[in-house]
């Protein structure tokens, strides 16, 4: 198994923060630069289908070994289809998201995470897709960490979806589509993103597997949460 080495561990730092420490000083500054995102992700989670984090500010209780215990660990496998940083083409970057959103986050702050870019992903892009982030995920982490890069495997079909973290050794997803009217996959519509202003809706999509592998964070379901959703963010939507 992969080691991470956690640039920022501890603290209720926000995510563009934590993130950015990872990218060269000279790339800190990046908040005045003209950003666009918009990226497909391949998600799944502990939560019962459907998440109830996206209607509450708690996760669903699950029954654990020392008792009940609520908490949303989740793997997001993220394609960027298109968008830029100044300058900076985002368009094909991967990255991958594995946390946990904690008990409750009311006040906006959540329990662990973990980045992991694909190999390749240079600094420029990697403070891109940091400064969308920070907007699209506006909360604070009790211990955030960027993992050193690893192959992300990225595949997506109307029926099924996979992702896989360096082979599926740090992590793996699989989402099989969920029947809707007409035989079409079911999608909720209207329903916001965390932060983003736009999707294309909920593709729905139980996970036949959801797996973290590394360390003591690592985790495992089958049958829960997942969905494939196309989510876009801009600049000057925060001027909104």
């Amino acid at each position: 198994m992969r080691t991470y080495k956690p640039y920022l561990l501890t603290g209720t730092a926000i995510v563009v923060a934590a993130l950015l420490l990872v990218v060269t000083p000279l790339l800190f500054a990046t908040e005045d630069l003209d950003w666009h995102f918009n990226g497909t992700v391949i998600e799944a989670c502990s939560c019962p289908m459907f998440c109830p984090c996206y209607f509450n500010t708690e996760p669903a209780l699950h029954q654990m070994d020392h008792g009940a215990e609520h908490f949303c660990k989740f793997n997001m496998a993220y394609k960027v289809n298109e968008g830029h940083h100044g300058d900076t083409d985002l368009s094909g970057v991967k990255f991958w998201v594995a946390g946990d959103l904690g008990a409750n986050w009311k006040e906006g702050e959540t329990e662990w995470a973990i980045v992991t870019f694909q190999p390749g992903t240079t600094d420029a892009q990697k403070a891109g897709v940091a400064t969308a982030l920070g907007h699209i995920f506006p909360v604070k982490w009790n211990s955030f960490e960027v993992a050193e890069d690893a192959e992300i495997e990225w595949t997506a079909t109307e029926d099924r979806a996979e992702a896989k973290l360096a082979g599926g050794a740090n992590a793996h997803t699989i989402l099989n589509k969920w029947q809707g009217m007409g035989g079409n996959t079911g999608v909720l519509e209207n329903i916001a993103y965390f932060a983003a202003p736009r999707n294309n809706g909920f593709k729905m999509m139980p996970n036949e597997i959801e797996t973290w592998k590394v360390g003591d964070k690592a985790f495992e379901f089958s049958g829960t949460t997942g969905f494939m959703v196309t989510v876009d963010m801009k600049s000057e939507d925060l001027a909104k």
